[in-house]
This record gives structure tokens, C-alpha cells and sequence, in this order.
């Protein structure tokens, strides 16, 4: 008789075996193998049986059924050629009355730029640790329509998301998260609920989305002048912004006229100063202060 429920370390091996599984560093594969964990998670990801769940990198499965336990309907983009066709046959030897709400998409999440089905309402996922910024990013900019998640990242990543201005962890995946959402950390989890054993923390995310900053400046616009402030932490922002604007003096002008100093650096602006700077740069000619 086939098992039901959630996956446990026997189950997880088990399958892992069936696939001749080795789970690789470069996909960043630790899977979940402890049942309480993944309902941890879903009862803070606060999702129910109306929502839409994105989830990527689902492995073998062990949170794409703690979804499905809710009533939820899910959306699991998976890019290992083992795992993806395993996942539905899974759900379906497990929670079968599950199977009508879940979908497989065999990708890699970075080329997804859309998904059948009813909008996605909420993203619940373990992230692959080695992809997990550029992935939230991605997600983040083409799928606005969920509205609310938590995701689980190593617990360096997770502290530089939710990151404030000032924090000496402050950056590039700050800045551009306080574009869409507001991020918090929610909780810790331990190496130990993983198959392999991490040698890292990992830590829960809640993303509540937001309106971005009131701009005339594009998203691009402003994402261009974050990456050019951070690529060289230790500089002023007039040396830091020189190449884009076409000379430290020019630089200086677009900040002041943006009301930012221009020997602040980097890590002390919020996401709407760097919106107010981009917004300066159409209005001047390379080399020439703003009028």
C-alpha cells in the first residue's frame, strides 16, 4: 500500500535511491527531510486554500505537500530532468486527492516568464542556495501578481534581504528587494532538518509586496544607479557614480540636485534616494552639471 503524508528521512532516501539520485552542490540541492519543518514553514507563509502557489526548486517534494495539505493549488518549477517528472507521481501516490491542484514546470526558474494556469497569489519556496538572489529577483519583477511569500535561504542571504540602510550587511539584494516588497526575518532553521547536511544556517523570509517608490525614474533606471554604487563599497558616491554620469564633478551635481551628499556612500541610502538620483540623470549631458 502506498505511503501518505508528508516525506520523513526514510522516504526521502527512498526515493533518492529510486532515482540514483546524488544531489549536487551546483544545484544547490539539500532537501528538507523532517515533516514538522515544512509545516512550520507553510503555517508561516500564512497561505490557504484560495491561494496559488508558486514553488520552485520542490526536489523531491517534501514542501510542495505541506502546500498541498492546505487545500492550496501549486505551481513547482523544478530544472533537475530527475526530479521534475518524479514530482506529480509523488503528490499522486501520496496525496492523491491533491494531484488536481498541482503543476510541474520542467525549467530553470530564471527562463520562466510565464505560467499557465490562474495567477500565482503567493510564492512559498526553498531556494536554492547558490541562485536564491537572482531567482527572488526574477520572480519578484515578472509574476506581480503574488502578493505575499516566505522563502527559506541560507541565513547570510536572508539577513542581507531584509537588510537596512546603515547595516554593514547592506547592499545590492537590499536595495532591490525595498523596491517591491518589505522583507522581515521570520525564524532560523537548523542544518540538521536537511539531506545532505549544510554546513550553513538557513533562515525564513516573509515578503509582503509594495508599491514601488513614487518615480519618474524606471525600474531600470534606478537599478542601474544601485549597481553602480555598490560595485566599489568603499568609494563616495561622487566616485562611485563618476563613470556613469561622465565625471566626479558632474556626479556631485546629479547627487546634489537629488539631495543626497555626495561623500555619502552606498549603504546609507535608502531605496527612494537612489530613485531621486536616477530621476536626475535624463535632465544632463555626460560631463556637464545638471541645470
Amino acid at each position: 500500500m502506498p505511503e501518505t503524508g508528508l516525506l520523513d528521512p526514510r522516504s526521502v532516501r527512498a526515493l533518492a535511491d529510486e532515482l540514483d539520485l546524488k544531489p549536487t552542490k551546483q544545484r544547490g540541492q539539500n532537501f528538507v527531510i523532517d515533516p514538522n519543518t515544512v509545516r512550520r514553514i507553510v503555517q508561516l507563509s500564512g497561505i490557504g486554500a484560495d491561494d496559488t502557489v508558486l514553488e520552485v526548486g520542490p526536489g523531491l517534494g517534501s514542501l510542495t505537500l505541506g502546500l498541498l495539505e492546505t487545500g492550496a493549488a501549486v505551481t513547482a518549477i523544478e530544472i533537475d530532468e530527475k526530479l521534475a517528472p518524479r514530482l506529480a507521481r509523488t503528490v499522486a501516490e501520496r496525496m492523491p486527492e491533491a494531484s488536481g491542484r498541482m503543476a510541474v514546470v520542467h525549467s530553470d526558474a530564471l527562463r520562466v516568464d510565464s505560467l499557465d494556469g490562474d495567477p500565482v497569489t503567493a510564492l512559498v519556496a526553498n531556494l536554492p542556495y547558490n541562485v536564491s538572489v537572482p531567482v527572488l529577483l526574477h520572480l519578484l519583477e515578472r509574476f506581480d501578481s503574488w502578493r505575499t511569500g516566505l522563502v527559506m535561504v541560507q541565513l547570510e542571504v536572508c539577513d542581507r534581504l531584509v537588510a537596512q540602510p546603515g547595516s554593514k550587511i547592506y547592499g545590492v539584494p537590499s536595495v532591490k528587494m525595498a523596491w517591491y516588497a518589505e522583507a522581515t526575518r521570520v525564524g532560523m532553521v537548523p542544518p540538521r532538518v536537511f539531506w545532505p547536511v549544510p554546513n550553513v544556517d538557513s533562515g525564513l523570509v516573509r515578503i509582503i509586496r509594495r508599491e514601488p517608490p513614487a518615480t519618474t525614474a524606471t525600474r531600470e533606471q534606478v537599478f542601474a544607479v544601485v549597481d553602480a554604487a555598490f560595485a566599489q563599497r568603499r568609494k563616495m558616491l561622487r566616485a562611485a557614480l563618476a563613470g556613469m554620469c561622465g565625471s566626479s564633478a558632474a556626479a556631485s551635481a546629479v547627487l546634489e540636485a537629488a539631495g543626497v551628499d555626495p561623500q555619502a556612500r552606498g549603504e546609507v541610502l535608502g531605496i527612494e534616494d537612489f530613485a531621486r538620483i536616477a530621476e536626475q540623470l535624463p535632465q544632463m549631458s555626460p560631463g556637464q552639471p545638471v541645470g
